[in-house]
């Protein structure tokens, strides 16, 4: 959209803020590193949504918003007002609009609280790199010895509920960025997907849902206000988004070393990714801007089998600046601070979707104990056709006949099709990468492409 487009919208939201009996304005931060934080202040028609963003975003001291100043950011959000069809460049009733130049965004049309917290990490893709700080959507948390490990993934793949582990302290589980001083969390709280929630299986996210707690999306009784985490009438898509001090074991400030564990995590419903492969620098670096996971039957209308889906960096939606640009900044960081890659399915197994089984989570948290413990890097590893991924030959707690994708499938042709269907579908992502150069002269281009499936 053009400047005057930009304008036109951000006076229709101001007209009806301006027009309402109460606004609701939240003075706040965002990244817990205090020499790069932004201060951001939002103003908005409806109390959820200040509440939402009250949980989301850093909450200042009573010291700090008396001297806030002047914010670097501000968003209006009209919520349900809509802005006008005939604006130019306007297709619906709902806008989204940011404005670089005017450090301003603006909302029309849309009560979805998740616009605003999506908004501000576009942002800080956009500013924190020109710092050099490399910005990540991913899930964060450090061991008892100050070991960090970061977690990438998309919706579904278990970056929130594998991030928040109550053998570790939290950093955060969603938004990052990675300076020469270590992680820090962008937000000032969780945003938890709770479908299925129980006790039992997530305590730490259960135990975050008290009075504060934004529901969104979730069934309950209407007489005795209790809330049914299986239902799944409205969507699957059921969440809370709470303050991360709500997690006990939450580390406050929500900032860490370097990270000394990059996992990337894929729901693949092909079944035939390995639940766990040890990536070199360059095949972590081609797993990280494909940012693979698939969709299975049942979640979309008209998919009946398991489609590819990727996401550039884990995160297309919010980057600004060329995938290549974060994947060589995350190598470098890596290097210098000596940061293994880990390729980690938590899809099936044994098949694709609807004839193998999800791989148990109990597994999945298996390895992952033996990534933070060190464990995993002493094991002895074989190669995988195809994609060429290292994977452990045995790993305590996990059976070892599933750590080869292959040996869970009784129709070992049917697993060769399938394989090959899938790198194929890697291949094709990955043309749109292959005219970009990264490194000095080149080189590291050629390590990462050669880093990808080989057909």
């Amino acid at each position: 959209m053009d400047e005057h487009s930009f304008l036109v919208n951000r006076e229709r939201a101001v007209d009806y803020l301006n027009s309402l009996d109460k606004v609701f304005v939240n003075d706040q931060f965002l990244n817990w590193d205090s020499e790069n934080r932004i201060k951001v202040r939002i103003v908005s028609a409806r109390a959820y949504h200040s509440l939402f963003m009250h949980n989301m975003c850093i909450r200042p001291t009573p010291e700090e918003l008396e001297n806030f100043g002047t914010p670097d950011f501000t968003i209006y959000n009209a919520g349900m007002f809509p802005c006008n069809r005939y604006t130019t460049y306007m297709t619906s009733s709902t806008s989204v609009n940011l404005n670089l130049k005017r450090k301003e965004m603006v909302i029309l049309g849309t009560q979805y609280a998740g616009e605003m917290k999506k908004g501000l990490f576009t942002l800080m893709h956009y500013l924190m790199p020109k710092r050099q700080i490399l910005t990540l959507h991913s899930g964060c948390n450090m061991g008892k010895n100050g070991d960090v490990a970061l977690f990438f993934g998309l919706s579904g793949t278990g970056k929130t509920t594998l991030s928040t582990d109550h053998n570790r302290f939290l950093i955060g589980d969603d938004e990052h960025c990675w300076s020469d001083k270590g992680v820090s969390n962008i937000e000032g709280g969780c945003y938890a997907k709770c479908i299925d929630l129980s006790g039992d299986k997530e305590p730490d996210i259960w135990n975050a849902i008290k009075f504060g707690t934004v529901l969104e999306n979730v069934v309950f009784d209407e007489y005795t206000r209790e809330v049914d985490y299986y239902d799944k009438s409205v969507t699957e898509n059921t969440r809370a988004s709470y303050p991360i001090e709500y997690i006990t074991n939450a580390k406050i400030p929500c900032v860490g070393p370097h990270p000394k564990n990059v996992i990337l995590l894929a729901c693949d419903a092909f079944g035939v990714l390995p639940p766990v492969s040890k990536l070199t620098l360059a095949q972590t670096m081609y797993h990280f801007i494909s940012g693979y996971t698939a969709l299975v039957a049942g979640t979309e209308e008209g998919v009946k089998e398991p489609r590819a889906t990727f996401s550039a960096c884990f995160g297309a939606a919010f980057i600004m600046l060329h995938p290549t640009k974060y994947a060589a900044m995350l190598a470098e960081k890596m290097q210098k601070h000596g940061a293994t890659g880990w390729l980690v399915n938590t899809g099936w197994s044994g098949g694709s979707y609807g004839s193998g089984s999800r791989i148990k989570l109990s597994y999945t948290r298996k390895i992952i104990d033996a990534i933070h413990s060190g464990s995993l890097l002493k094991e002895t590893y074989t190669k995988t056709n195809i994609f060429g991924l290292a994977i452990p030959t045995k790993l305590e707690g996990v059976p070892t006949e599933i750590l080869d994708p292959v040996n869970t499938w009784k129709d070992k042709t049917m697993y060769e099709e399938t394989l090959l269907k899938l790198a194929g579908l890697f291949k094709n992502n990955f043309e749109t990468f292959t005219n970009y150069k990264i490194g000095t002269n080149d080189d590291l281009t050629k390590e990462i492409l050669a880093a990808g499936p080989n057909l």
